[in-house]
This record gives structure tokens, sequence and C-alpha cells, in this order.
């Protein structure tokens, strides 16, 4: 009997794995798709000098509006929020749902104090994540905060959310550039979980394999920074989202 039930929950586990990765491989479509160069429609501009009549072909490109440094306690705002706010509350809560129906892990079982261990799990992989993407982005002096596109169009703006994270902003002029902190924190929590409070049998292997989806999660969360409605009335808007920048205002003192 209790062999068949270890068989039983390692099926559901290997289930969960497989769609799992069938997520894992759409999103990395979808990432792929806007990294892709989207070709310019070029305008043409007849210089009124040239007796020719010839006319040169340009792409007109929208310059980026002046970086402003944040200052510590707008970075420490959004690390409070980041890391226990809602949003990841409410992730928390939906990972231990799939999880709870799932039976994973399995040694958790199920009912009130399954669901609460896979709640508290999800939660303290999300809230040891942000710190370490936080305090790490302090060490390498880099901006850990979201800057929406100032571009238009679908993939333009997709697929810079999408590079995003991986990247950051740094030095006075906000510059960007490959972000330690951003490839190290999402395995940082799920390593956590598997030495902290996962049952033994997980190791390093399952940390890396959650690690993986852990970033493609915050892929995910930069897309949806990006595209949804961060208003005059919405909750993100009483935080580093409301401007076009999505950061400090122009004003802040760095």
């Amino acid at each position: 009997m209790h062999y068949a039930h270890r068989k039983a929950a390692g099926r559901r586990e290997l289930a969960e794995r497989a769609l799992t990765r069938q997520i894992a491989l759409w999103l990395l479509a979808v990432a792929s798709l806007a990294a892709l160069p989207v070709p310019a429609k070029a305008q043409s501009l007849s210089d009124p000098g040239d007796p020719s009549g010839a006319a040169a072909s340009t792409t007109p490109v929208r310059p980026d509006l002046p970086y402003t440094r944040p200052a510590q306690a707008i970075k420490l705002r959004n690390y409070l929020f980041d890391g226990f706010g809602p949003y990841p509350f409410t992730g928390a809560a939906l990972a231990a749902g799939i999880n709870q129906v799932s039976n994973s892990p399995p040694e958790w079982q199920q009912g009130a104090a399954g669901f609460g261990k896979r709640f508290g799990s999800n939660f303290g992989i999300a809230a040891v994540s942000t710190t370490t993407r936080y305090a790490l982005a302090e060490a390498f002096k880099q901006d850990a905060l979201y800057y929406r596109c100032e571009c238009t169009g679908l993939f333009p703006r997709l697929k810079h959310a999408v590079i995003s994270t991986l990247t950051a902003r740094r030095g006075t002029d906000g510059h960007r550039v490959f972000s330690v902190p951003a490839l190290v924190a999402p395995y940082a929590g799920t390593m956590a979980a598997v030495y902290g409070w996962y049952p033994g049998r997980y190791g390093a292997k399952d940390a890396l394999r959650m690690g993986n989806y852990n970033l493609l999660v915050y892929m995910g969360a930069n897309i949806a920074l990006e595209f949804f409605y961060s208003g005059p009335h919405s909750l993100l808007s009483r935080m580093h989202l409301n401007n076009r920048h999505g950061a400090p205002n122009s004003g802040s003192i760095p």
C-alpha cells in the first residue's frame, strides 16, 4: 500500500513537471519572438536643397527620457512591496492551490496544514528571491526597479520586458548592463527552500529546476508590469510605476 501511494505520488509529480515544462517552453517561445528584430518602417525625407530630388531613408528613433536615480526611500518602499506586498501574497496563494491539487510535495499531505506549508514555502521563496535581488543590486550599484519601455508596439515592448529580466540600470546616466543579481536571485530563493524547509529527498538539481521556473515567473511579472494599466487610480500608481519610466519623478533627489 505504501509503495502504491509513493508510485502514484511520483506519477502526479511527473505530470506536474511535464505541465510546467510546457508552460516554460511557451514562455521561451514568446521570448524568442520578442527577441527578433522588428523591421522599422522607413520614412522618406526629401532634401529640398538636393537638385536631384533624391530621398534619404531614415528610421526615427524616440529618445529616452532623462534617467533619474531612485532615492533610498523609494527603493526600500518598492522592495517591501515586491517582497511582502499583495502580489507575492496572492501569487503564493495561487501556487499553493496548484501544489495542493497536485499534492506536491506529497510529504506535506492535504488539508489546511498542507496548504499552509505550501503557501509559506512559496511566499518564502518569493521573499528570499526579492531580498537577494535588491541586496545584490545595492552591492553591484545597480538599479533593481523596472522601467517601462518608451517604445510603442507589442513586440518592441515585449522584447524590452524580456530583456529587462536579466538587465538593470547603472550609473548616473542609467545605462543598461547585465544584472548578476537578477540572474542569481531566483535560484537563491529555491536553494533556500530546498535546503531550508523542503523534504530531505530534494537536492540541488530540484533547486535549479525550480529556479528556472522562478526566473520565468519573474519574466512574466515584467511583462505584466509593462502592459498592465497603471493609471492614477490603480494600486501600482502608489508605487514606482506612476510615470512613464516606472521610476521616480524627475524631481527626485538621488
